[in-house]
């Protein structure tokens, strides 16, 4: 079994840290101002503002570890006329002991609805809120497939250096192809590789200031046409 251990970040918000990888699933400086930053920021935030008339938005998440992005996500859209079908991949589910003890809902709300998501089964679309539907799916990222067509991919794995296979051309080749035409793909990582392969599959790519103690980020959209 991997070890997990829960920490507190900078802005008080909890990250695991995984010794065996000598990783954290977040930033040190601030999980929880790295992913309002990078994925609803940057890319829930820039895509509705960009698409203001789709009501109906489809988000493919790597690696949905602590639940924070899906949190964040759904906190983004509850209430308003957006829906949001959250599919997020992940290879190493999170026991209960560890989800039940992680502090997000302190700030951001929504206990219930971030309960139901770590309780909910995998591999079934299972309503969270009525702006929000989350599959979570238990597999590699190599291996699946899907007829789907996303609007932003959260691409959230852990840094090249720790799961180089996840960066690869072929990985940005599958993500081009999961997008919808106008659909982007944002992450934290701004390595000078990536945003090559990113160019090289077709992406229009943007490298943007990174979140608080990171310098870049990247976004990459898909050509509308």
């Amino acid at each position: 079994m991997t070890e997990i251990k829960i920490i507190q970040t900078e802005d008080g918000s909890h990250s695991l840290y995984r010794p065996d990888l000598n990783e954290t699933y977040h930033s040190f400086h601030g999980a929880q101002q790295e992913s309002a930053y990078v994925f609803i920021k940057m890319g829930l935030d820039h895509f509705i503002s960009s698409n203001p008339d789709q009501n109906n938005l489809k988000i493919f998440e790597v690696g949905f570890g602590t639940g924070l992005n899906a949190l964040l996500t759904l906190a983004s859209v509850n209430g308003t006329e957006k829906h949001v079908q959250f599919d997020s991949i992940e290879t190493i589910p999170l026991d209960t002991e560890i989800t039940e003890n992680l502090n997000y809902t302190e700030n951001i709300g929504y206990k219930g609805e971030f309960q139901k998501m770590h309780l909910t089964p995998w591999e079934e679309l299972s309503e969270i809120n009525k702006s929000f539907s989350l599959t979570k799916i238990n597999s590699k990222l190599e291996e699946f497939q899907s007829e789907l067509k996303y609007d932003i991919i959260y691409f959230d794995a852990f840094a090249p250096s720790k799961q180089p296979e996840l960066w690869s051309l072929e990985i940005m080749e599958k993500c081009f192809r999961l997008l919808a035409a106008g659909g982007v793909l944002v992450t934290y990582c701004a390595k000078g590789q990536l945003k090559r392969d990113l160019k090289t599959v077709g992406f229009e790519v943007e490298t943007l200031p990174g979140a608080p103690g990171k310098k870049e980020m990247v976004r990459g959209t898909k050509p509308k046409s």
